[in-house]
């Protein structure tokens, strides 16, 4: 029968009690941990009264507490990315709308077809692909379904009616935007999508005015 009784760096802890333990299969199991007592507590003031048991403690609480930490921290940033991802969204659209609203009537960019109502806001150089052109009104016009969707834009018809439309300058300086774009690696916070939002809302109030 053991005995509760620390040895080691538990030595100066222990009362001296018979041990309980559980038996399987002719295998005896102790509740204890370095010789000492769980049920009598004497485990428990070696964790909190001695300076081995406190370091121990600590990093158990460490170890349990990190992956909810870092939980917590997932939680965080998912909540962030999802402002953003929802501050952006709204930015789009507040942009898509005013493009259509500015362009209407105006024949398709790229194809020169007429103009419909079901027209899009169609990007030259890809939002997805071009972070600062997302949002920039020199990039996006009116156009319709079939160049957007069907003709993965129709570049080669949207460059030419960009310089028809424009100037060759205009598209020179679309093509510098891009390519500083890609040389930046820029990226939106709220701060300046803000700024946008609230650019595009003037723009779209102002371009209501002027339809009526």
């Amino acid at each position: 029968m053991k005995k509760c009784k620390g040895s080691g760096k538990t030595k100066d802890f222990g009362c001296g009690i018979s041990l309980p333990f559980s038996e399987r299969s002719g295998l005896k199991t102790y509740n204890a941990k370095y010789g000492l007592g769980i049920g009598c507590g004497c485990f428990s003031k070696w964790l909190t009264n001695s300076e081995d048991g406190k370091k121990m403690l600590k990093s158990t609480i460490t170890s349990v507490q990190k992956p909810r930490l870092d939980l917590e921290t997932y939680k965080e940033e998912s909540k962030k990315n999802k402002s953003l991802s929802y501050l952006i969204q709204n930015t789009v659209n507040t942009c898509h709308e005013w493009i259509r609203l500015r362009d209407k009537g105006k024949p398709c960019i790229s194809c020169n077809g007429n103009w419909h109502s079901d027209f899009h806001a169609g990007h030259f150089y890809k939002a997805e692909l071009y972070t600062t052109l997302k949002l920039d009104e020199t990039n996006i016009n009116g156009q319709c379904p079939k160049c957007n969707l069907f003709q993965d834009g129709n570049e080669g018809g949207y460059r030419i009616g960009l310089i028809k439309r424009y100037s060759k300058g205009f598209l020179d300086l679309l093509d510098s935007k891009a390519l500083l774009d890609k040389m930046k690696g820029f990226k939106w916070d709220r701060v300046k999508l803000k700024e946008k939002q609230e650019y595009y809302k003037n723009k779209l109030k102002d371009e209501r005015i002027k339809k009526i």
